[in-house]
This record gives structure tokens, C-alpha cells and sequence, in this order.
């Protein structure tokens, strides 16, 4: 229990502090930005956390192929591909970014495919997705990284030192990038 005298220094000593200015840089006492790294991409995968911890679910690129679009048949062959997720148990919802890539393995385009978007019963859930990439004809596969994008709440320090920082999932893959 804290004594009357106790409480009635509290103020000054808070007052102290925002003159000396560490009150302006409380939240970099306690907020800091980490990225994770970026997981080995592959053509099955164990979706791993920001920590690198496996979240019990499998991604899973099952098929792809150079065709039109439906919708748009004369901007050409894309990336039509199919994946699956595994042991998604409902309560975590992961995304996964997926890739084509050439022969060495350079991203010719990416996106993010979410758990939400594959269909399904027992567990087993599948979707699939269109990649459209400048010369289709160099994709040798569709791959998979295994960091979970989920998280939309990617606030940084910066941002919000309250609630901001943390670790965050690596940059989402861009054309170009080596997988």
C-alpha cells in the first residue's frame, strides 16, 4: 500500500521526466521493428509464424498451367494455378504468397493467396489463382513461401509507439526477387 506522502511525489516525479524528455521517447523504451526472414520457398510448405514456429498447416501449389484468362482472353496466357491448405483448423486463417518463377528461380509475379479463399471439407481446402507475368513462356514454377501474411496489422513503431512494433512478416515477394 503506498503512503500519502508516496502519491503526492508521483506528479513531480512525472513531471521530472517530460522536462529531462524521456517522456518523448517512452515508446522507444518498449517498442522496437524486427522483420522475420523470409522462410525457403517451395512447391509444399509448413506455414510458419514471424518467429519461424510452424503453425500446423501445410500450403500446397497442386497444379499450374499457361492459359487465357477467362475474362480477358486477349491479354494472353497467364498463370493458372491451383494450391491447398491443409489442417487449416479454422481458427488460424494464414496467407501465403504465391510465386511464379523462372528457371533460376527469379519471381516473374506474385500474390498473396489466403486460406479464405480455398474451399473445402475436412481440413482440406483448395482454391486457385491467376498470375499474370510479362513472358509467361520463362515460368518453370508456381512456389509458395512459407512466412503467414495474415496479419493486416502491420502498425510500426513509427506509426504507433503504444501498440505498434513487434515482429513483422517480411516484405510481401516482388518481381525479381531470388526465391
Amino acid at each position: 500500500m503506498f503512503s500519502t506522502r508516496g502519491l503526492a511525489g508521483a506528479p513531480l516525479a512525472l513531471a521530472l521526466l517530460a522536462l529531462s524528455g524521456c517522456s518523448s521517447s517512452w515508446g522507444s523504451w518498449g517498442c522496437t521493428d524486427t522483420t522475420a526472414e523470409r522462410g525457403a520457398a517451395g512447391v509444399r510448405v509448413q506455414v510458419e509464424d514471424t518467429d519461424g514456429r510452424p503453425l500446423g498447416v501445410t500450403a500446397e501449389v497442386v497444379g499450374w498451367r499457361l492459359e487465357p484468362h477467362p475474362q480477358v482472353p486477349s491479354e494472353g496466357d497467364r498463370v493458372h494455378f491451383h494450391f491447398r491448405f491443409d489442417r487449416a483448423d479454422g481458427i488460424t486463417e494464414p496467407a501465403v504468397d504465391a510465386c511464379a518463377v523462372d528457371e533460376e528461380r527469379v519471381a516473374l509475379g506474385c500474390q498473396t493467396v489466403h486460406w479464405s479463399e480455398a474451399f473445402g471439407r475436412d481440413g482440406d481446402l483448395t482454391g486457385d489463382g491467376w498470375l499474370a507475368v510479362e513472358h509467361p513462356e520463362q515460368v518453370a514454377a508456381v512456389l509458395l513461401i512459407p512466412n503467414d501474411q495474415s496479419s493486416l496489422d502491420r502498425r510500426t513503431c513509427e506509426q504507433d509507439l503504444k501498440d505498434g512494433g513487434g515482429r513483422h512478416p517480411p516484405e510481401p515477394a516482388t518481381v525479381g526477387d531470388e526465391l
